[in-house]
């Protein structure tokens, strides 16, 4: 999937405008390096501001109204292009006709931007940079630069658990929405969807993973769907929340047994709830979220 071209309202005569990033993938929470250059057409223009723009392709339900642009996710074409990050960079000169004019920055990640890639294989989720020079009132956006996102060495360090375990990666999407009970701040998550080791085939069709970074931990959000279980699931509501530094679990346990303990509850959360909706009581809360103490443990 990739992003649609929006035309720009300076017109013809007008700067153009490239995002270009510095090589290699970048981590959530890293610095963002890169430069926008801006070429003056025909005419000059006073630029007041450079900003730049984080964006993703973000899926949406069936007739949910996309946050998207217009042309770029309409309602019910289940994507639509969303900021989830501006910054200005740079501004207030004049760009003569005909001048090539670089502006460099260097920005900070939200510690939630979307991991695109695992061992640099890509995953299919579309991010991108883009720039929006604001000249005279107006402003013309570059094509977004795709954007790298590497895991944190935390996040790896789970997904290579999961491998450890049986599991196996089955797909990887942008859902608009956040998830109750969480401290998430971006409109969207990230879900990762896990096929169960054999271990576990009999209880579990999936395992979505979600990840919520902040500076000094990583929240971990784990969905259990049930095979065979009743149709009524709904899913926030067999959510379970786990929270660990990002030095990793504390004492001798290692990440698979952390990772192997967080499935078995995530499982028996499920089961219960799974009860509750055959008999007709209310659903169980979400799991709280478990804490282990930090560790000096390095990655």
């Amino acid at each position: 999937m990739v992003f649609k071209r929006q035309p720009g309202p300076l017109g013809v005569g007008g700067p153009t405008v490239d995002t270009v990033l510095d090589a290699g993938a970048v981590r959530p929470g890293g610095t963002l390096s890169g430069r926008v250059e801006l070429a003056g057409g025909t005419d000059g223009h006073d630029v007041e501001q450079v900003v730049l723009e984080l964006v993703a392709r973000v899926e949406t339900a069936p007739g949910e109204p996309g946050a998207g642009e217009p042309g770029s996710g309409e309602p019910g074409d289940g994507a639509g292009v969303v900021t989830f990050g501006r910054y200005p960079v740079g501004g207030a000169f004049r760009l003569a006709a005909g001048e090539r004019r670089d502006v460099p920055f260097s920005v900070r990640l939200p510690w939630e931007t979307p991991v695109t890639e695992l061992r640099g294989r890509p995953l299919g989720l579309t991010l991108g940079v883009r720039a929006e020079p604001a000249a005279g009132g107006d402003g013309d956006r570059s094509d977004p630069a795709p954007l790298r996102v590497a895991p944190l060495p935390a996040q790896e360090a789970v997904l290579e658990a999961f491998e450890q375990l049986g599991f196996g990666l089955r797909s990887a999407a942008l859902e608009h929405g956040r998830i109750g009970g969480t401290g998430q701040r971006l409109p969207f998550r990230q879900e990762i969807g896990l096929t169960p080791s054999a271990r576990y085939a009999h209880q579990l069709d999936e395992i979505e993973l979600t990840f919520l970074a902040v500076p000094d931990a990583l929240e971990v959000v784990l969905e259990t769907d049930k095979r065979g279980g009743p149709s009524s699931g709904g899913g926030h509501d067999a959510l379970s929340r786990f929270t660990v530094p990002h030095t990793g679990p504390a004492g001798p346990q290692d990440w698979d047994d952390l990772v192997d303990g967080w499935i078995r509850e995530s499982v028996e959360h499920r089961e219960s709830y799974d009860c509750h909706a055959v008999f007709g009581h209310e659903s169980p809360a979400p799991s709280p979220p478990s804490t282990p103490s930090a560790s000096s443990t390095e990655l």
